[in-house]
This record gives structure tokens, sequence and C-alpha cells, in this order.
């Protein structure tokens, strides 16, 4: 099954309340903020409404709010680029 993943980039304050009204019927409360929906027409429609506003794309399945969580967290740890006496800091 096939997904729109829209994501707010813009946001809505200043804009009628019905452009305000399509965002949060999406989901979409603040900016940055990701959700999936089923491909619809009716959901196509909306997002139609508010295509200056969102980034969309289509994706095979939906991802949970955990799974895009962890996608979005650094790696642990750290790493060493250069030593010192290689840079010739020394």
């Amino acid at each position: 099954m096939q997904y729109f993943k829209v994501t707010l980039l813009r946001s809505g304050i200043g804009m009628p309340k019905r452009i305000n009204g399509i965002l949060y019927a999406l989901g979409l409360h603040k900016r940055m903020r990701t959700v999936y929906h089923p491909v619809s027409p009716d959901i196509a429609g909306m997002i139609m409404k508010v295509k200056e506003l969102v980034s969309v794309s289509e994706v095979d399945y939906a991802l949970t709010r955990k799974e895009q969580h962890e996608l979005r967290k650094p790696p642990k740890g750290y790493y060493v680029e250069t030593r010192a006496e290689q840079a010739g800091r020394i």
C-alpha cells in the first residue's frame, strides 16, 4: 500500500481559517511535523490546497513515531578525524 509522507515546512500563521483547518485535518500542528496518509483522492485534494506549505513524497510504508525518532538520532560516540601530530599542531 502506498502512503503520502507529508511534512509541514512553513507555518500556517496568517493563513485563512480554511487553510489552517486543512492543516489540522491532515494532522500537521507544528512545523517540521511528518505524518503519513494512505494515497487517496481526498487526501491528494487536501494536500493540493496547502502545497505551498508542505513537502510531499510517496513511500511504500508508513513509519511510526518511534521509527522516525530512531532514524533522526545521531550515532553514539565520537570519531577522531585526524590526530594532532598529523595535522601539524604539535
